[in-house]
């Protein structure tokens, strides 16, 4: 989220070819037998659900890869993802529960989840280990419902990524070792680097790609741009220094976020031209202001999500939580009970996100 305020109180194109490796044979075994990814998963995570009726997001559509501008499955069709980040896992946990996320999986219909692992604020410094086993816990409860997972390596404060350069080396590491032959994985690099050249950040991201590669060599990896995900527009520039400078690696996209009530026509223009020229996915966007407060813009919203519909640009929504502010889609209290499905539950704007992820 761009230049959030929280405390633990409140809570390049590819060339198109694919390597038919385990991961890849595993997707493709998932086409026809979804009980491999609905088996249970390790002691400590979630248990799995009932087998679903119909073919999930993850067993339709296997490995993905980036071919062109595009997020594409393994058969090599586009296709956008929809679906919902966490919150912080250092404060909202108990909002990723089996029935949460069950709710997400049918009643939302999502393709998605997004797990936020803050390196600050509370987060990864503090318990390496547990945090990393908290992230591994809930991408095994997505792969158990078909969703797949973002590995959210959530940088905010510092803004420059290069700061937390050997802790992001340590958990992508760990990830990469984990999930090397699973399919279900995108991992995001660098949330929101603000305060710090493209320059910066693309070194730091040819830094962390290899160390992925080294483990996982299949897997999108998902690039944070300057100023809080914005392509830079939130700090006077522009997609042009990621055009004209790309990261040197394949099977990437770039990340763009953003905020309807703050994030006006100069933002929206800068996708639309971005993602005629890159692989874009939106990792996180909300209704509201830039700090996810404030009343919901919906019509601006929809603008967005039109553009992101005809272009197939996949997203996920800020945030699945019950946080007292309006971008948390439940109302509060939530997450301290046991009902997580249909509308009676959530705020304003979880009523209207679940919509349009069911659609």
């Amino acid at each position: 989220m761009y230049q959030r305020t929280t405390s633990p109180t409140e809570p390049v194109p590819t060339d198109g070819r694919r390597r038919f490796t385990r991961k890849a044979l595993l997707a493709a075994s998932a086409l026809g037998v979804v009980t491999a990814l609905l088996a249970p998963v390790r002691a400590g995570a979630a248990p799995a659900p009932p087998a679903p009726t119909a073919a999930t997001p993850l067993a339709a559509n296997g490995q993905l890869s980036v071919c062109g501008r595009q997020l594409c499955n393994a058969s090599g069709q586009a296709v956008a993802l929809n679906g919902m980040s966490t919150h912080g896992t250092q404060w909202y946990a108990q909002c990723v529960t089996d029935g949460s996320l069950n709710a997400l999986a049918t009643d939302w219909r999502a393709d998605v989840l997004r797990v936020s692992t803050y390196v600050q604020e509370g987060g990864y410094e503090t318990d390496p280990a547990g945090f990393t086993a908290r992230a591994q816990k809930f991408i095994d409860a997505a792969h158990a419902r078909g969703m797949y997972a973002v590995i959210d390596w959530h940088m905010l404060t510092p803004g420059d990524p290069n700061a937390n350069l050997a802790r992001a080396k340590t958990f992508f590491t760990a990830m990469a070792k984990k999930y090397k032959d699973h399919p279900g994985v995108l991992y995001e690099i660098a949330n929101e680097p603000s305060g710090v050249s493209w320059s910066a950040i693309k070194s730091y991201s040819e830094q962390i790609i290899p160390v992925i590669r080294a483990q996982d060599p299949d897997a999108v990896v998902l690039v944070g741009t300057r100023a809080w995900s914005s392509f830079g527009v939130s700090e006077g520039s522009n997609e042009s220094e990621v055009v004209n400078n790309p990261v040197r690696a394949s099977n990437i996209m770039y990340t763009f976020h953003f905020y309807a009530a703050s994030h006006r026509e100069a933002y929206l223009s800068a996708l639309d031209r971005a993602s005629d020229k890159l692989p874009v996915f939106v990792t996180e966007f909300g209704t509201q202001n830039y700090a996810g407060e404030g009343a919901n813009d919906f019509a601006m919203s929809q603008r967005y999500l039109d553009l992101m519909k005809r272009k197939k640009i996949s997203w996920t929504n800020w945030n699945y939580s019950d946080d007292h502010r309006s971008g948390a889609v439940f109302k509060t209290g939530t997450c301290n009970g046991s009902n997580w499905t249909g509308t009676g539950v959530l705020k304003e704007a979880g009523v209207w996100i679940r919509e349009r992820i069911r659609q």
